[in-house]
């Protein structure tokens, strides 16, 4: 049927996104060259301004680039929030489609017909192809969002939370179990929300206790965790499980009680607190978080307070984004923080992040843990790319490996290594034996 280019940008909520469209054109040849390609897709991100200008700039370099006669499809988040004005705009483009119709993408396709269905798609047990890794798969638990965050849009174009059935997350990971995947981080726009819609206040629980039972699941994570719909009861339980690691993501977006109120972030402070301390009370516990810098009403007692709290509880990951004006938002129409502040804000923050990131790596120096082999690194050749097993596979960093005492190594397969160095926020390891 020809030859496919596919580009995923933003979350890997998108990413789960673009597998699913890739299960339904498994006709086609994929081809990294898009001067090649019959058929181009930009799976679209509109979360905020740089995400949109990214995508952008992605749908008009496919068109640069693609050869006469080829079909541009643009699609995602992007696409639905902006649809009447980017189909006016966008001449290039031959197909739009929005976030409802990911399983309908072959039938676009063969029709050359737009099609924006009313509701947001959920996933149920429709095969995916999963991309970059022979061993780790997302699994994406719900769509859409109940909280009522100020500075979020996501609600007003995903939608209301909607969870997969339980019973279709378990046989998506038993088929990929089959095929020899082992590592899985379950994700959603506010995991810890799963099954409220259908009136489960700790659905995440009943996920565990599902998915421990699933034979040839080795390692698992959870990702995105709300603070007002994490209970004590669900950390407890990720901590006593012996699949899921202690992997704690769960963005703060601030540290300061008044800014939470105007954020609307439904937890205090203390709550906040509270949960974060239970976390960091597992064993061998690992802390990322997110936090937003110049939200309006963030005067300078309140950003320091962010900045004193980030110093002090020392987080593992902490990922820093400047508030970006979002329309459809209560935010929007508030008194906005001046850009020139918002930037100077941003980069004390950073200063901070990186301090932490650096105190993370040098207590692992001289130790040994488990990793899975990724291949051939980002600094080249020179060196095999590893993760930590209890470390997300694209958000938390790599760790090269420049000695082995195991002649042929598998990409993929679990070994024991040792870290002997940290340079420039890299762990440097040696390989000691493979794992079982």
């Amino acid at each position: 049927m020809g030859k496919l280019h596919l580009v995923s940008l933003g979350c890997n909520k998108n990413l789960v996104d673009s597998e699913i469209m890739l299960g339904r054109l498994q006709n086609y040849d994929i081809t990294p060259d898009v001067a090649s390609a019959d058929v181009i897709i930009v799976n679209t991100c509109g979360f905020i301004n740089s995400a949109k200008e990214e995508s952008i700039r992605a749908i008009l370099d496919m068109h640069e680039a693609r050869k006469k006669g080829s079909l541009l499809v643009v699609t995602g988040c992007l696409m639905q929030r902006y649809r009447e004005e980017l189909m006016k705009e966008l001449p290039e483009v031959d197909l739009f489609t929005g976030v409802g119709d990911y399983d309908k993408i072959d039938e676009i396709i063969l029709k050359k017909q737009n099609l924006f269905s009313p509701d947001t798609y959920l996933q149920a047990s429709e095969e995916r192809v999963i991309t970059g890794s022979n061993y780790h798969a997302y699994i994406k638990i719900s769509e859409g969002c109940n909280q009522k965050c100020s500075f979020c849009a996501i609600p007003t174009f995903k939608g209301k939370l909607k969870s997969r059935a339980l019973e279709n997350i378990v046989d998506e990971v038993q088929k990929l179990v089959k095929k020899g995947y082992y590592d899985f981080s379950f994700l959603s726009q506010d995991s810890s929300s799963y099954m409220r819609d259908h009136a489960v206040s700790d659905g995440l629980i009943s996920l565990i206790d599902a998915v421990e039972k699933i034979e040839g699941v080795k390692t698992a994570r959870i990702l995105y965790l709300y603070p007002s719909t994490t209970s004590n009861a669900l950390i407890e339980r990720i901590i006593a499980s012996p699949v899921f690691a202690n992997y704690f993501d769960m963005p703060i977006q601030h540290a300061s009680e008044k800014m939470l109120k105007i954020m609307r972030r439904g937890s205090g402070a203390a709550r906040i607190k509270e949960l974060l301390n239970l976390m960091k009370k597992a064993p061998g516990a690992f802390l990322r978080t997110g936090v937003i810098v110049g939200h309006p009403g963030e005067g300078e007692a309140e950003f320091d307070e962010l900045c004193a709290f980030l110093q002090e509880f020392k987080f593992d990951r902490v990922s820093a984004f400047a508030y970006s004006k979002e329309e459809d938002t209560l935010s929007y129409e508030m008194e906005q923080v001046p850009a020139k502040i918002i930037s100077k804000r941003l980069s004390k923050i950073e200063k901070i992040t990186r301090a932490a990131i650096e105190a993370s790596f040098a207590q692992e120096l001289g130790q040994k843990f488990i990793v899975s082999l990724e291949g051939e690194s980002s600094e080249g050749e020179m060196f095999y790319a590893a993760k930590k097993d209890i470390w997300d596979k694209d958000i938390d960093g790599e760790i090269l490996i420049n000695e082995s005492d195991v002649k042929e190594l598998e990409i993929g397969s679990l070994y024991l290594c040792e870290v002997t160095d940290v340079v420039d926020q890299k762990l440097i390891a040696k390989i000691i034996k493979k794992a079982k």
